[in-house]
Order: C-alpha cells, then structure tokens, then sequence
C-alpha cells in the first residue's frame, strides 16, 4: 500500500491496483478543521416557486448557478450570481424525469445526467439541445422503474440509470453508469464511443465498480469516480486504467476538482439517505485534498438547520474558496465560504 505524507497535512491512503477493502465510515485521522461562514437562502426564487430535492448543482465561468432539482417533476433553473432567479432551462423537455447531476464545461455549456430517463443531455449556453447520449426507455414499455433481475449487458450508447458527467482538456466525455450498469464509460467530444471500464456486475477490485456515483476528470485526464457503495474513490488514467484508491474518507458520496493551475479535490463523505441511527456521529463532512493526495482540511457536519447540512449529493467548487452545496433531504442550497490557513495557495478564479 502507498501513503503518501506531508509534515503538516493529513494523508490520503492511497493503494495500488487489487488491493481494495470497504469501509463503514472515514477513519483518517490528524484533519485539521477548515473554518467556514454559511450563506444558506442566497437563491431569491420567484413567487410561488419552491426547489424540491436540491440533488445537483453548477456554476458557469459568470458565477451563475444552475440548480437542478426533483419536485412536482425535475426542473432546471438559474441564478445569477447573486442568487437572483432568471430562468428556467428545458421546462417540459423529455430528457427530464428525475434528476442526478448537472455539470457545466469550459465552454459553459450545461450539461444534465438524468437517471429516470437514461440520458446525459448537453445544452448551450442559450439552452439550446446540443448532444444527447443515451435514450429514454419507450413509452410503450410502460413505467420502467429500475431493471427486475440480472443487469443485460452493458451497451455502448444506452445508459442505466446513469450519475454523473465530466471532460478532459481534449474534450472526451465521461459518464458514470451508474446504478445498474456498474461502469465508466468514455466518448469523444463528438459522443462516439471509445472505451468502459467496469461491466453491469459489480465488483470491488480496482478497475470495478458498485455504484459509481460520482465522476470529475483533473487537467491531467485523469478520472476520479466516487465508488459509493465500495466506500471508496478511484483514479483512473485518460484511458480508463486503474491508478489508486482512496479508502480513509467514508462513503464515496459526490467529489468535485476545482479548476486552474492549482487543482484541489473535494470528496463528501455525506450522511447517509434517512438519516439512520449513529449517522451523524461519524458521517457528513467534507474533505479538501491535494491531487498528490495530501488532505489539508475538512469542514461541515450534519444538521437540519444550516450551517449543518442534509445529504450533501453533489457540490460546486469552481471557487475552491466558496463552495455551493446542494442538498437532498433539507431541500436546500447553500454557500459555505472557507477560510483556509494562510499563505494556501488558491486556484480560485
């Protein structure tokens, strides 16, 4: 095993490919706290309007949010940067169903993972459909809830019930596939199919999956998967081969890799859907690391009135230094804005 040390950080426990174990809560020790102030009701919803479970959140290079949320039915809306609402992104489209992830490149470009309809839907700036990978199960079929028995085969262009979406500098896409298929699957920037790591069976050697839930690629090309139902992270190369694991933080909930430079990792080690006994005690806070696997900090714990946070499902880090949190079971956004030490260099921009 490799372990990778700084004289005043915390280190990740990272392994090398085959030797992969669970575990049922973070037992990293030595973390020093970052100190944090929470921003909990910046969003100014228009009248009448409420978000429902806040599962996905973005920010585009202008600061505005993207919000993509489950409710009467799942539904995309904007903010500015200062929270003000400004519009409503595919109202009524039928890519939508019941929402998973929103991500936005470097082209600010928005793209959704839609996991009740199998699709990754790629917009313009203005909204407009640009890309769609996947396709939604006919209607003719019926209600498709979740496949009964054995997974089929995993398939290049259809998906099952897919998580999360990222890119690398080249513009190839990756996709983490998700609840049923138990893989990763990378496209070129024009959605044709290149590679898959992983298979619909899951396993938990590196290189396999239970639940990836969770996907970003680094300025290397590298992929970092939340592995959430092994309680671990993987980093793959541009090829999909196994790097490492992260073992010591907990679920492997949601991860976000800052922009810039100087990248950092956030993973969310994020208590668990329905809140069950003993979970708030070793559960729910949030992680800051190096690429090389050094943990400078962590922050956040579980609660129902903010600063605490109810199931953190994914975060935005594009300011490394203002993260935006969206939560599922307190149906709510909020802001927390860190306080690193001194001297810290930042990638935020």
């Amino acid at each position: 095993m490799k372990r990778y040390v700084a004289a005043t950080c915390a280190a990740l426990v990272l392994s090398a490919p085959g030797t992969a174990f669970a575990q049922a809560k973070a037992t990293i020790a030595g973390v020093p706290d970052i100190p944090f102030t929470s921003v909990p009701n910046f969003l100014k919803l228009p009248p009448g309007e409420n978000l429902g479970e806040s599962v996905a959140v973005a920010t585009n290079s202008k600061g505005n949010i993207y919000v993509y949320h489950r409710r009467d039915t799942t539904r995309l809306f904007e903010f500015d940067k200062n929270g003000n609402f400004t519009r409503e992104i595919g109202k009524g489209y039928y890519g939508f169903e019941f929402a998973h992830s929103v991500r936005v490149d470097k082209e600010d470009n928005i793209w959704t993972v839609d996991e009740g309809t199998n699709l990754v839907t790629k917009f313009s700036p203005q909204g407009k459909v640009l890309m769609v990978i996947g396709r939604r199960p006919p209607a003719v079929d019926g209600p498709v809830i979740a496949p009964a028995g054995p997974n089929a085969p995993a398939q290049k262009y259809i998906l099952c019930r897919p998580t999360d979406v990222g890119w690398d500098p080249q513009g190839n896409i990756f996709i983490s596939d998700g609840y049923c298929n138990n893989r990763v699957v990378k496209y070129d920037k024009n959605g044709r199919f290149v590679a898959q790591v992983g298979s619909e069976k899951a396993g938990n050697a590196l290189g396999e999956f239970n639940l990836p839930h969770g996907l970003q690629v680094d300025e290397r090309g590298h992929v970092w998967v939340a592995d959430r139902s092994n309680t671990r992270y993987q980093e793959l190369d541009n090829d999909l081969k196994p790097i490492k694991e992260v073992t010591n933080l907990g679920t492997g909930w949601t991860l976000c890799i800052s922009p810039g430079p100087h990248q950092y990792v956030f993973f969310s080690n994020s208590n668990p859907n329905g809140n069950p006994p003993g979970s708030w005690d070793n559960t729910g806070e949030i992680y800051k690391a190096e690429l090389d696997g050094k943990v400078l900090g962590k922050f956040g714990k579980p609660g129902k009135n903010p600063p605490g946070f109810q199931v953190v499902h994914m975060l935005d880090c594009r300011n490394p230094n203002e993260l935006v949190l969206g939560e599922i079971e307190s149906w709510r956004v909020q802001k927390y804005i860190l306080q690193p030490a001194a001297g810290r260099p930042s990638a935020g921009r």
